[in-house]
């Protein structure tokens, strides 16, 4: 359980308890939303946000359910928060915030009124589009209850106005169905009907973002609370034609069972493996097609190829979901073409353009069979496999290819960014990466030795397989090493005064993180000692996980801030990758470094930022203040994975 209580000067005071975010998923890939505040500090908080044909196409449905408690002597007390463009927070109802917790990882809050206490919980059914809200009184009373219903209708990623049309409400027993999309439904009704003005989102203000939107107040629920124990619940759900959901309390208490069994289906060492467990849980998704599929971070993003097999060894091996990992994993491999995974992202469409997400995709299946022994799995997926290794040899989209002069994978393409480093300002690629990227040739060279593991497992013929390993890790031991002790972020590059395929190349020794899957990987092509990975980890290493390049190196940027141009020129320019402390704890192991104190920043990081979770990324410099995502898929993943 995650505790933040008002001694601790965080429930009450706004700006760490609206920087504490708490999320609550569907299992489909939407969400409710929110800070311990409960002030809205993004446009994508809400409580009933609705996944669309892909997980990234979310719309925000209802904002808010504010409480006003309405006491015996007449005294109306607003237990909300907004933020308005005027620079106004009002109401403050987190000064009255006296615990929130996360208990089986669903929020719930407590506030007290002199003798009045009045609790929160929030749940959402899992599989369906549905949140349920219910608030009890846990001392004091009789009071009256107020819940005031804020609504939106609109894409996850933009604002609504009110110079346009009002929002449609159509009257249904309970509550009202909000334009055509979803319902809200609890006791004592009464609509209202207009734009609440100028509600300001800091976070998005921070982002260089317009911050500002305007909200349709439906109504209100009001409801008696006699004695203790006594509830005010409401529910709200995706207008279907399928049954009216479970009442509140219902859902509520089935979420808790279900969080626990999903705890212990991960049979977790500690209680910080338990919240990973917990944590995972989330990104695993059921798409509209009922495809197993993972949102690589929320909340804004949807499903990537490439973070999908990074974090699948530890959202599905190391929490008990083998079997829809295998699931998942079958799906993957009937989108590859020309030896290529697809890479479908937030476009909603199907796209080739990544190098090293089927490389991933590779040391999945690999890990998979490994792990749980599922050889059936490996035969039926080993020609796709094969295939791959094929349409490399030969060459396929944006310039991948074996080069047949060392056995080591080239790509590049104008415009193209096609590794994990694939920041783009104004359509230029940050860190572009052509050449030969040393964790692409790591993955590359790891890859064709798990398929040979796998073609000797199902009785095939693998020494075709097994001199092509040798020959790319003789031309990586060769070519990768510099004369500072690390390795080489990329060879045969082409050199920045000449174009992309011209006869200047050269060989860029910025000290990256990438190099550490040349030692972490099971079938890596180097053994590592502790000299060099020590001093990789001096130059990298932060609380949170290694940087993306080194305060020493040129064109090092610490704060990943500001404008979307600004934040994408820094996205891998020293910004902190918490995931990459897989790659690094691995690496440590194998050079026989002692790893007990690598993770206590990131176990200190669950109760800050995303709660419960692990943020996608953090600033360069001191003190590493977390940014990007506040729930990461591979951060989660990786620290899953490596602390075991």
């Amino acid at each position: 359980m995650i505790e933040i209580r008002y001694g601790s000067q965080v429930c009450g005071e706004l700006t760490s308890a609206a920087s504490r975010e708490w999320l609550v998923p569907d299992g489909l890939g939407g969400y409710a939303m929110g800070t311990v505040a409960g002030l809205r500090t993004r446009r994508y908080h809400g409580l009933l946000v609705i996944p669309g044909e892909t997980p990234a196409s979310r719309k925000v449905g209802l904002v808010s359910l504010d409480p006003a408690v309405l006491l015996p002597s007449g005294a109306r007390v607003r237990l909300g928060a907004h933020e308005w463009a005027s620079g106004d927070v009002d109401p403050r109802g987190f000064e009255l915030l006296e615990r929130f917790d996360l208990t089986d990882g669903l929020p719930r809050w407590r506030w007290r009124i002199g003798d009045v206490v009045i609790e929160r919980e929030l749940a959402m059914l899992p599989g369906r589009s549905c949140v349920a809200v219910v608030h009890r009184l846990v001392s004091g009373g009789p009071v009256e209850l107020e819940l005031a219903a804020a609504c939106t209708w609109r894409d996850a990623h933009g604002e609504r106005r009110g110079d346009g049309p009002p929002l449609r409400m159509d009257p249904v027993d309970g509550g009202a169905v909000i334009e055509g999309a979803y319902r809200l439904s609890g006791p004592g009704w009464s609509p209202q009907g207009h734009w609440w003005r100028g509600v300001y989102h800091r976070e998005e203000a921070a982002r260089g973002l317009h911050p500002e939107e305007d909200l349709w107040y439906a109504g209100q629920f009001r409801d008696t609370l006699h004695r203790p124990g006594d509830t005010l619940s409401v529910l709200a759900w995706a207008h279907d034609p399928a049954p009216a959901p479970p009442p509140a309390v219902e859902v509520v208490a089935a979420a808790r069972r279900r969080n626990r069994e999903v705890v212990a289906a991960a049979r977790p060492a500690d209680d910080v493996e338990a919240t990973l467990a917990l944590a995972a849980d989330a990104f695993v998704v059921r798409t509209n097609d009922n495809a197993v599929d993972v949102v690589a971070g929320y909340p804004w993003f949807g499903a990537w190829s490439r973070d999908t097999m990074i974090s699948y060894e530890g959202l599905f091996l190391r929490t008990g979901r083998a079997d829809l990992g295998r699931e998942l994993l079958r799906s993957y491999a009937a989108t590859l073409s020309e030896g290529m995974l697809a890479n479908t992202a937030d476009t909603g469409r199907v796209e080739y353009n990544t190098v090293d997400g089927t490389l991933w995709f590779l040391h999945a299946v690999s890990r998979h069979v490994t792990v749980t022994g599922d050889t059936d799995l490996g035969d039926e997926l080993l020609p796709a496999l094969r295939a791959v290794i094929d349409a490399h040899l030969a060459g396929t989209r944006y310039g991948i290819a074996v080069d047949p002069a060392d056995g080591l994978l080239t790509c590049g393409a104008p415009g193209a960014a096609l590794t994990w480093m694939d920041a783009r300002v104004y359509g230029v690629p940050v860190t572009p990466r052509h050449g030969k990227p040393v964790e692409v040739n790591a993955l590359w060279i790891n890859g064709v030795a798990g398929i040979a593991e796998l073609a000797e497992l199902a009785g095939q013929d693998a020494d075709g397989l097994h001199r092509l390993h040798q020959r790319a890790v003789k031309a990586f031991r060769d070519r990768f090493p510099t004369p500072a002790g690390w390795l080489h972020d990329v060879v045969d590059a082409p050199a920045p005064a000449y174009p992309l395929g011209g006869a200047a190349f050269h060989d860029d020794d910025l000290l990256r993180p990438n190099q550490l899957l040349a030692w972490s990987l099971p079938f890596a092509p180097l053994e590592p000692d502790g000299q060099t990975v020590g001093h990789v980890g001096t130059g990298l290493l932060t609380p949170l996980g290694p940087r993306s390049l080194s305060p020493d190196c040129p064109g090092f940027l610490g704060r990943h801030r500001g404008g979307p141009a600004e934040r994408d020129t820094a996205y891998h320019q020293g910004t902190v990758w918490p995931w990459l402390i897989g790659p690094y704890a691995d690496a440590s192991r194998r050079a026989g470094l002692p790893v007990d104190d690598l993770f206590t920043g990131l176990e200190a990081h669950l109760s800050e930022y995303g709660l419960g979770s692990v943020s996608e990324t953090a600033d360069g410099t001191a003190p590493h203040t977390a940014t990007g995502c506040p729930f990461q898929a591979w951060s989660v993943a990786e620290l899953l994975r490596v602390r075991r």
